[in-house]
């Protein structure tokens, strides 16, 4: 029997190792849509990130069960080796994840700014000592 559970988890590792991977695969697609102009990639991007988490959190649930189950389970080098690369791998996408993030924030402070100019609102500039300053300019439009 703690063979079998073995596997299992062995088994549940190498999908979750390979979720990972995809997640990982994703979030760089999402990388490269976030700094393009095509906002239905960034849409694709998101929605395909999500459905891979929500494999990931039904991997897991299935791992913690068959974890917690009576059966005892001798963690075998392989099965540890497997843990070790999933958790780099996690670790890898949420540095990503966080990377992105920062990412889409640049560009709505970028929006924002735009957005001032094209409303008329003030301009922030920068002096000769490095401090911002509003600076009043025309509306580019009037409706």
């Amino acid at each position: 029997m703690e063979q079998d559970a073995r596997r299992r988890l062995e088994d549940l590792l190498d999908r979750e190792i390979e979720s990972a991977r995809s997640l990982a695969a994703t979030l760089a697609a999402e990388k490269t849509a976030l700094t393009g102009d095509s906002p239905k990639a960034v849409e694709d991007n998101a929605a395909e990130k999500i459905r891979i988490l929500q494999a990931i959190e039904k991997l897991e649930a299935e791992r913690r069960a068959l974890c917690d189950s009576p059966d005892e389970l001798n963690l075998a080098a392989t099965v540890a080796e497997r843990w070790r690369s999933l958790m780099e791998l996690i670790a890898g996408c949420r540095t990503a994840n966080e990377v992105n993030g920062h990412i889409i924030h640049v560009r709505q402070h970028q929006i924002r700014q735009l957005i001032d100019i094209v409303r008329g609102g003030p301009a922030i500039t920068y002096g000769p000592q490095g401090k911002t300053f509003a600076k009043a300019l025309r509306a580019l439009a009037r409706a």
